[in-house]
């Protein structure tokens, strides 16, 4: 029994032979066996044919084919929770930067990217700001915090209140002029304000809601369990 170096599969390549002449070779500090090239038996052609390759093209293509509609939808659904904490992110701050500061703070949509007490509110806007509200006649407004709402997710919609406005102790409460443009700050008879946050293409609806006390809580539209609207 012997075995040798098969150069033509490369180094390392060991194949066993049986009573076959062979001549040693010393290579480096390796000991070869040499089997002369007449005697190495002949090595099949190893690949796939045009015909393979093309059903394995086309087996990719149907599952791809497949999946993308699942990923699409997936992507929408996660844009649209995205957007949701971004909404409740500004209202939370705002509830927390009332009670801080022992005073009116108004949180609203806008879509300026400036940060400043000249910015006005906007139903349509695609960031959030918070603003104290005067509580004097000339009286100076601050701005307070900024954040993007729909910024990245610009496929996202959002309906809602324009502007909310919470008192020192973190409750929802009633401003006619809150000093943002003109928007009003309302209270509902249910005492509860709603967002309502969805997507094309996506298969879920959020809502975001702001208690009258001042809790802001995130559901699902025709959802189950503890997600649930």
């Amino acid at each position: 029994m012997y075995f040798c170096l098969d150069h033509e599969a490369g180094a390392g390549v060991l194949i066993l032979l049986h009573r076959l002449p062979v001549r040693r070779l010393l290579v480096g500090h390796l000991l070869v066996r040499h089997l002369p090239s007449r005697d190495l038996p002949a090595r099949p052609c190893q690949g796939v044919t045009l015909i393979e390759l093309l059903v394995v093209i086309t087996l990719l293509g149907l599952l791809l084919g497949l999946a993308m509609p699942s990923f699409a939808t997936w992507t929408r659904a996660a844009q649209v929770r995205t957007a949701s904490d971004a909404l409740q992110t500004g209202l939370r701050h705002a509830q927390a930067e009332a009670v801080r500061l022992n005073r009116q703070v108004v949180f609203f949509r806008t879509g300026s990217t400036a940060c400043n007490n000249t910015i006005n509110s906007s139903a349509s806007g695609n960031y959030w700001a918070l603003r104290t509200v005067p509580l004097l006649v000339g009286e100076d407004a601050e701005a307070l915090q900024c954040g993007a709402l729909t910024e990245t997710t610009a496929n996202v919609g959002i309906t809602g209140p324009e502007v909310l406005c919470f008192n020192s102790a973190g409750r929802q409460t009633a401003n006619g002029n809150p000093g943002v443009g003109g928007a009003a700050c309302t209270v509902p008879a249910a005492g509860t304000n709603t967002y309502v946050l969805t997507a094309p293409g996506s298969d879920r609806t959020l809502n975001v809601t702001v208690s009258l006390g001042g809790r802001v809580r995130m559901c699902l539209v025709s959802g189950a369990g503890t997600e649930a609207c």
